[in-house]
């Protein structure tokens, strides 16, 4: 069906980069919306950006001017550039994607790749 893997995660010292990236696969599927979650210990999970077919982006306030959003329709990816890493960006990063399969839009999700920054 639709699968996606993200991948990029890693620790990065505060005022760092890190570049997150995911990968949808499957077959029979077109994706609509493409959008980074992320998660805190023992909070629920947050939108982080988010970008549509047609190229427009949404970020969350926490992240604007830092992080930037960006696809690739042509192998099915998107990715999170993420400048000036603050230690409170620490958290599990989760890739989603809005897939229509078999006339069925519905939401996939990663499985998620952690980010760690330290100060």
């Amino acid at each position: 069906q639709v699968q996606l893997v993200e991948s990029g995660g890693g620790l990065v010292q505060a005022g760092g980069s890190l570049r997150l990236s995911c990968v949808v696969s499957g077959s029979g599927f077109v994706i609509t919306l493409m959008a980074w979650y992320r998660q805190f210990p023992g909070k629920q999970r947050e939108l982080v950006a988010s970008i549509s077919s047609g190229g427009g982006t949404n970020y969350a306030d926490s992240v604007k001017g830092r992080f930037a959003i960006s696809r690739n329709n042509a192998d099915n990816t998107v990715y999170l550039q993420m400048n000036s890493l603050k230690p409170e960006d620490t958290a599990v990063y989760y890739c989603n994607a809005y897939a229509m399969v078999r006339l069925v839009v519905r939401p996939y999700w990663g499985q998620g790749t952690h980010v760690t920054v330290s100060s």
